[in-house]
């Protein structure tokens, strides 16, 4: 079995207009100041990085990844998730997915779509040129609009849009198998990709590309009611990546699953900083240390009720209170011996 590294933490969610969450070294300060000693990185945030600039020169990362060092961090994985939403989008989507695109792009969805597929495609040599295995994005959609049947959808529908998604995804898989990095999508609603059907569905048509594998977030999975746990005994081996954000699920008579339309703090299902909501983290740390999973632990945070500060400090401590150092020996091996094969033949019978 292997440890997990951790904690870090997701910089997307703090970074601000205002120091230190206007600049990567305030950022990297700060999350040093609350225990951190990694941080993912939002490539869609230039104050933070510049994407192709990370892809096209390796001098440039080694010095990103000094700066880093120098406030008592490291960068542990990249993350695309605002330019993977474009790759793929259904025309209903177009006006509110623009505002994730640069403005020179914006009202035209074939250059939107290159846009993001460059974007991608840099992250994955940006990724190689800082040493980095694995990295982050969303798969987009083209039938979430569809997720419950009604209308019903016409025969061929799923088939058709899955098949469209492997067509724009599967070039861009490729060039991350070049680069000998694996492309993480996090399971998450709003994506034609959302649970592990849906990865499964989505996998098949890429061929089962190898590079397609998964981050792994159960706080969405407590909003869909699936079975977070049983998803790591079934998905383990494409986990490689993994988001610790906790939420709640709390239905009554007038809202459920689906949230009545309310903002976040009146809806059934809400994200929680960690160990306010209902997550056994518990379950999944040992899960995760039990299937050999060996990447970072990265707090994402997203709660409708605490303010970001007290969540990430708590955060940390949360996180470095579940790690789990594995065992090199098994627990009865006092009680044991050496090998005897004519006892073990005896033992059975046939001695």
């Amino acid at each position: 079995m292997k440890t997990i590294k951790g904690p870090a933490v997701f910089l997307a969610q703090f970074a601000g207009d205002e120091a230190p969450y206007n600049s990567f070294e305030g950022l990297c300060k700060w999350a040093a100041n609350y225990g951190y000693i990694g941080v993912q990185v939002p490539t869609w945030d230039t104050r933070l990085i510049d994407l192709e600039k990370a892809a096209t020169s390796k001098d440039y990362c080694d010095e990103i990844k000094g700066r880093a060092a120098e406030c008592g961090v490291q960068i542990t994985e990249l993350s695309t998730h605002l330019q993977g939403q474009l790759v793929a989008v259904n025309p209903a989507y177009d006006v509110m997915f623009d505002g994730f695109a640069p403005e020179r792009v914006r009202n035209n969805p074939a250059a939107r779509t290159a846009w993001a597929v460059q974007q991608l495609e840099w992250a994955a040599a940006a990724s190689r040129n800082m040493g980095i295995d694995v990295s982050v994005s969303f798969t987009g959609a083209f039938i979430w609009h569809t997720v419950y049947p009604w209308p019903q959808r016409p025969q061929g529908l799923v088939k058709s849009a899955f098949g469209e998604l492997a067509k724009r995804w599967v070039p861009i898989l490729d060039v991350y198998e070049e680069h000998g990095v694996d492309l993480c999508y996090e399971i998450h609603p709003g994506e034609d990709v959302h649970d592990g059907i849906t990865f499964e569905m989505f996998r098949e048509a890429c061929g089962n590309h190898r590079r397609a594998n998964i981050l792994y977030d159960p706080s969405h999975f407590v909003l869909q009611q699936l079975d977070y746990l049983a998803f790591i005994d079934i998905y383990h081996e494409f986990i490689k990546m993994f988001h610790v954000k906790d939420a709640e699920f709390n239905p009554s008579g007038r809202v459920g699953v689906y949230g009545g339309y309310q903002d976040w703090a009146d809806r059934a299902g809400r994200f929680r900083s960690l160990g306010d909501g209902q997550v056994d983290f518990k379950g999944i740390f040992s899960k995760l240390a039990q299937y050999d999973y060996d990447g970072w632990a990265v707090l994402e945070w997203e709660c409708c009720i605490k303010d970001g500060d007290q969540g990430a400090e708590e955060g940390a401590q949360f996180i470095k209170d579940h790690m789990i150092t594995v065992t090199e020996k098994a627990f009865d091996d006092f009680a044991g011996g050496d090998p005897d094969e004519n006892l073990n033949r005896s033992i059975i019978g046939v001695g």
